[in-house]
């Protein structure tokens, strides 16, 4: 059974950091995208960063570039994003997600067909 505990989340000033992590257990070797995504008050979910678990590719959305990290431990049970220069508009409940669905839009796919965390909530105001 998947299970993804996210931690890290909290209310940080516009430029600030977090660092999120999440706890992953009971993925199979067709789980093939692990990732983050993310909702926001009135949004649809978005699909922030994944890693391709077979090669280690990342992708990012254009919103989050430059200034999201995406990483692993080397065991690959724990999953981080370094979020860095962060704005009020990264404001949202992200989620730690996984899926085994395949396609060309990973972001996409976890978003939409991704099972998630309980999330944890990131606040950016001054």
């Amino acid at each position: 059974q998947v299970q993804l505990v996210e931690s890290g989340g909290g209310l940080v000033q516009p430029g600030g950091s977090l660092r999120l992590s999440c706890s992953v257990s009971g993925l199979s070797r067709d789980h093939y995208i692990l990732g983050w995504v993310r909702q926001a008050p009135g949004k649809a979910r978005e699909g922030v960063s994944c890693i391709m678990r077979g090669d280690g590719s990342t992708h990012y959305a254009d919103s989050v570039k430059g200034r999201f990290s995406i990483s692993r431990n080397y065991a690959g049970n724990t999953l981080y994003l370094q979020m860095d220069n962060l704005q009020a508009e990264d404001t949202a409940i992200y989620y730690c997600a996984t899926t085994r669905a395949k396609g060309l839009a990973p972001l996409e796919l976890i978003s939409d067909f991704g099972s998630w965390g309980q999330g944890t909530q990131v606040t950016v105001s001054s």
